[in-house]
Parts: C-alpha cells; sequence; structure tokens
C-alpha cells in the first residue's frame, strides 16, 4: 500500500510539473495578440459567446460563466446546436469566442462560417495556428506545443488547463480595463459565502429604534436599562450634538463597578470606539471585530450612528 501511494504521489507531481512548465511559457509567450483580444471583448456592445466541442466545450462553458460572473455578457453555444438553429442566438454586435486544441473540431465549422459571412469577431484559441480555426480567427490566441500530462492516450490534461487559465487571463484583463469593483462584483453572487461577505454593513446592521443609544449625561440606571432592552450586549454614547463619541461594554461596567450606579455615560464610556461606514463590506467588519476582539461595532455616517452590528449577525448572514 505505500508504494501505491508512492506511485500516486509521484505521478500527481509528474503532472503538475507538466502543466506548471506549460502555464509558464504561455505566460512567456504572451503578447499583443492578447491585449486585441481584451480590446475586442472591451468594444463588443453585444455579448461574448464561448463555443467549443468536447472537453474544449466544457472549458468554453466555464469561461462564459467567469465572464458572465465578472460583469460581462456572455453565454455558451453549443457548436453542433449552432448548426441545428442556434446560430441564431449570435448576433451582430458580439463576439465569438472559440475553442479547440487541433482547431479542426469539424462541429465548428458552421460558426465559422457565420462569423465570416456576417462579419462577427472571431477570437481563436488553438494550438495550430494553420487549422481551420486558427487561420479563421480575426485574433489568434496561440496555446504552446505542450504535451498532455498523459503522453501515451494523449488525454486533454495540459492543453485543457492552459484553456482555463487563458480564460481566467482575459477575463480578469476584462475586468480591470472595464474598473471592475467588489461592490460590482456582489450583484452577480447574492448567494453563499461568496455572497455574505460581499454584502455591506447597511445589509445587515440593525438602525432605528433597535439601536441602544444614551446620551454623554444619561446616568448609569439609564445606560444599564437601555444595554438590557437592547440585547446588543453594548450601548453608545451620543454627544449633544447625536455624535457617536463613546461605548459602553461589560468590560467598563467591570472597571466602574464600584460606585457605578454614581456614574454618568461620559464618565464610564470608552472614548472614540472603533466604528465603520454603511458601505463597507460585512467582511470588513468580520475582521475589524477579529482584530479587536470585539462582538459589537456601530455604523456611523457623518460622525452619526445610524446602526449597529454585532457578530451574530455575520454569523446569521453567512460570513463567518
Amino acid at each position: 500500500m505505500t508504494d501505491t501511494i508512492s506511485d500516486a504521489v509521484a505521478v500527481g507531481r509528474r503532472v503538475l510539473s507538466i502543466e506548471a512548465q506549460a502555464l509558464t511559457q504561455m505566460a512567456d509567450e504572451l503578447g499583443e495578440a492578447f491585449a486585441r483580444a481584451v480590446q475586442v471583448m472591451h468594444d463588443a456592445k453585444g455579448r461574448i459567446v464561448c463555443t467549443g466541442m468536447g472537453k474544449s466545450g466544457h472549458v468554453a462553458r466555464k469561461i462564459a460563466a467567469t465572464l458572465a460572473s465578472t460583469g460581462s455578457q456572455a453565454m455558451f453555444v453549443h457548436p453542433a446546436e449552432a448548426s441545428h438553429g442556434d446560430l441564431g442566438m449570435i448576433g451582430p454586435d458580439d463576439v465569438v469566442l472559440a475553442l479547440s486544441k487541433s482547431g479542426e473540431a469539424r462541429e465548428l465549422a458552421d460558426t465559422l462560417a457565420y462569423c465570416k459571412r456576417f462579419s462577427i469577431p472571431l477570437i481563436a484559441i488553438t494550438a495550430v495556428a494553420t487549422s481551420q480555426l486558427g487561420k479563421a480567427g480575426d485574433v489568434l490566441l496561440l496555446l504552446p506545443d505542450a504535451p498532455e500530462a498523459t503522453a501515451e492516450v494523449n488525454a486533454p490534461t495540459t492543453s485543457t488547463t492552459l484553456q482555463i487559465a487563458l480564460g481566467d487571463a482575459l477575463a480578469v484583463a476584462l475586468l480591470e480595463s472595464r474598473g471592475f469593483t467588489a461592490s460590482d462584483f456582489r450583484v452577480f453572487h447574492p448567494g453563499g459565502k461568496l455572497g455574505a461577505v460581499l454584502r455591506t454593513a447597511a445589509d445587515l446592521m440593525h438602525g432605528g429604534d433597535e439601536l441602544p443609544l444614551v446620551g454623554e449625561g444619561a446616568p448609569m440606571s439609564e445606560a444599564l436599562l437601555v444595554m438590557s432592552q437592547k440585547r446588543f450586549g453594548a450601548v453608545g454614547v451620543t454627544d449633544a450634538a447625536g455624535a457617536l463619541i463613546g461605548l459602553i461594554t461589560d468590560g467598563d461596567l467591570r472597571r466602574h463597578m464600584d460606585g457605578l450606579m454614581g456614574h454618568t455615560a461620559g464618565e464610564v464610556m470608552t472614548r472614540d470606539p472603533r466604528v465603520i461606514g454603511p458601505h463597507a463590506l460585512a467582511a470588513e467588519a468580520l475582521k475589524v471585530m477579529n482584530e479587536r476582539r470585539i462582538t459589537v461595532l456601530f455604523v456611523v455616517e457623518a460622525g452619526q450612528p445610524v446602526g449597529v452590528l454585532h457578530v451574530h449577525d455575520l454569523l446569521r448572514a453567512g460570513v463567518i
């Protein structure tokens, strides 16, 4: 069993090494054609239509999904279905991104002819420049002539890794050229862990009557009552103008235990507490809480408290 494990690890390392070398080669060879491909996609008034057959088709579908999730209008069209009516899904303002290692997938022929007939820009990703696809492309992104990781059976391994990586490179270059931000990204990812960390403080905070607040001159009896009623384990302290100037937590209560009820909120509070803005991401709120080892964080806008976040809010939202 030990020998079997050792053999498997050796194979795994060999495969990863082969593919890593191919990726390095592709990165070194990347040049003006890549920049033109990004520009063509950037300038497209319509969609980026990704297509490919077999394993290249699976990669094309993934590239379309990555592009769509990063702000580009993109879709996948199966080349065989395209020949039976789905060519009508490709509009005059679209760009076609076609993938084929050999460049000779016969299922692509009708799509290539359609692009030529209607002057639809075609970006070709292939390992053979003289292939049908390579010659048809308005922009040719040539994959390195790198060996597959399964040399004896020549199964698509290195080539599909290169296609996926090149698709990622195109998507990232495109989103950066458009100034795509985390806030934009959030619009396309409302669900799951990713959607949770991209929500803002304003999305999760408690506001209005739920805010635990007292004035700095309020007696501690009032501060304790508000702390108990609002159930955040803390109370914010405001000045005469309503600005947040302090925070009272359990730690402050313990430090002033002797004669506590004879003090005002302003005398007990910790001044200048850490706060966050309403447009800050939930992930940032979590980072602040972890760094400061706190469970409550006030949300402030123009000095005024507009909300409060508890670590349990982040937990319920799936941020943690």
